[in-house]
């Protein structure tokens, strides 16, 4: 039984990883260098594993307050912060409901699946109804105008999130596989 004091120590430690790790981003597209990734997922899954949903959405919360408060890139930031946030969310939720209540290396797979679709429609309807129109307004930089809308829902935020799931789900079974005799001590 995890102590509430450890708990939280855990919780402070893994959203503090998560968000250095939200420095380390890079595009995966070519011609679409603003789509970037990072792996600050990992100790949310982490977390996930190590505590429970309440637990894995405390660090999420804890590292976009972070990335808020100590580095707002502006219009970027607002507008891109809240969409990440839901996104890693639902693939959070994949986890939570399909693999953490029974654990087994199809469910993995299986939740890695769910979790990189809903991401990817989540993503697909935040650009369209959300970031799009704004970063028109507040950036000056309207999509629509410059590539075109569908073109680039469809040859970009499409493939970008499809690739992005997947790569969270490759490189979470990595480093669970390799943690796994440690986290074992802490799985709940």
């Amino acid at each position: 039984m995890m102590t509430k004091t450890r708990k939280m120590a855990l919780i402070a430690i893994l959203s503090a990883i998560s968000f250095l790790l939200m420095f380390f981003d890079f595009p995966l597209l070519p011609g679409a260098s603003f789509l970037k990734i990072d792996f600050s997922i990992v100790p949310i899954l982490l977390g996930l594993t190590m505590l429970d949903l309440s637990g894995a959405f405390s660090i999420l919360l804890l590292r976009s307050l972070l990335k808020l408060i100590l580095n707002n890139q502006g219009v970027n930031t607002y507008i891109g912060l809240p969409m990440n946030f839901l996104a890693v969310a639902v693939f959070v939720l994949a986890f939570a409901w399909i693999w953490k209540q029974k654990k087994s290396t199809s469910r993995f797979w299986l939740a890695g699946l769910v979790g990189t679709i809903s991401l990817t429609a989540v993503m697909f309807l935040l650009n369209y109804v959300y970031a799009v129109p704004l970063y028109a307004k507040f950036a000056n930089f309207d999509i629509s105008q410059t590539l075109g809308l569908a073109n680039y829902l469809f040859a970009m935020v499409l493939p970008f999130n499809l690739l992005e799931g997947a790569i969270f789900t490759l490189a979470f079974w990595l480093i669970y596989v390799f943690l796994k005799p440690t986290l074992k001590n802490y799985e709940k």
